[in-house]
């Protein structure tokens, strides 16, 4: 296993970092093979860790918990804050108030007292920045996180955050998990080059885009309806025959003859393609199974060529995505209701 330092942080990270969404009822059930699953990472060299508390409504986070007893020390753990956890509508966001009631949260389930790694999930449009960035300098005063982060914003919010930062004193963002993959490369435009110029780490997350680069999709009809791919695409309100799917699958035909052609499998390329970018400090990868983190780490330290490069770069031009739009990512000013006068 490779390591890189996250950022400017001076914390040595694994290249890959264990990401547990599939942990718990939104993937594999059994918390005794998920402990499994993760001792067998750590014992294969992941130091990283990364959670949240939505992940399952928290189970996640409870098994991931379970698992670092006795190592958490040796661990760089980063959890997650935003997406709702209960009924009552203050449950969520980036609130200065939900931030001081979600990390406790999170600390009781990871069994831990500190946070290395705190990221906000989201931008949360609704509430001012500061007012978030005033509870994570507070938390990182109090010693309950160590680093704050953020996950999927855009450029713009990533240089507000630096200059609000400057401005009023508060703790600095140290890294910005962001969706990379084949499939979506629009944050090699700015988000990736911002980053680096402010010393900032980027740890990427889905670089088999959705289960689109895992090699198992020739045609729409191999997409099973009881698949991650079919159950993600109807949880954002979409088809599968839908003409932006159809326009992932012919990618993932091109990409895949690139793959058979390199003597590969698709998922191998596509998860080595991700670490090859230079602004790159880990990818996240998310098995739900003992068998697929055994078929990721048989490709940890996979270097693809120059012509393989340059021929994926042909398929899909760098800084674009196959598909603009991302409902998991995009933000809430781009929805119909905001984009419209009130009558």
């Amino acid at each position: 296993m490779k390591y890189q330092t996250l950022g400017t942080t001076g914390v040595s990270v694994s290249r890959y970092c264990l990401g547990t969404m599939m942990f718990g009822q939104m993937g594999n059930t059994d918390h005794a093979e998920c402990i499994r699953i993760i001792h067998k990472a750590l014992d294969a060299g992941i130091n990283f860790v990364d959670s949240a508390d939505a992940y399952s409504g928290g189970e996640s986070e409870e098994i991931v918990g379970k698992a670092l007893k006795g190592r958490r020390d040796n661990t760089v753990l980063a959890t997650k804050v935003y997406h709702p956890m209960g009924p009552d509508r203050n449950q969520k966001g980036n609130s200065r108030r939900w931030i001081a009631q979600a990390i406790e949260g999170s600390l009781r389930r990871l069994d831990t007292d500190r946070i290395d790694l705190y990221q906000l999930h989201r931008f949360d449009e609704s509430c001012a920045l500061e007012d978030s960035m005033g509870a994570l300098t507070d938390l990182v005063a109090s010693g309950k996180v160590i680093y704050p982060g953020h996950s999927a914003w855009p450029a713009e919010r990533i240089v507000e955050a630096r200059w609000l930062a400057e401005r009023m004193g508060f703790a600095k963002f140290r890294c910005e998990q962001a969706h990379y993959s084949m499939l979506k490369r629009r944050i090699e435009r700015s988000v990736l080059p911002t980053c680096d110029r402010n010393g900032t780490g980027v740890i990427t997350y889905s670089p088999l885009g959705g289960s689109w680069l895992s090699g198992r999709f020739k045609s729409i009809a191999d997409v099973p309806e009881d698949s991650r791919l079919a159950m993600m695409t109807k949880r954002w309100g979409g088809e599968i025959g839908s003409e932006q799917n159809l326009a992932r699958l012919k990618a993932v035909i091109e990409l895949q003859a690139l793959a058979d052609n390199a003597g590969l499998p698709l998922a191998h390329m596509a998860t080595a393609w991700a670490m090859e970018h230079p602004h790159v400090t880990s990818v996240i990868i998310g098995p739900r199974t003992m068998d697929q983190l055994d078929d990721l780490l048989a490709c940890a330290d996979l270097r693809l060529d120059a012509d393989l490069l340059d021929a994926i770069d042909e398929v899909v031009l760098p800084g674009e995505d196959v598909v603009e739009v991302d409902p998991s990512a995009d933000p809430s000013s781009l929805r119909s209701r905001n984009r419209r006068r009130p009558r």
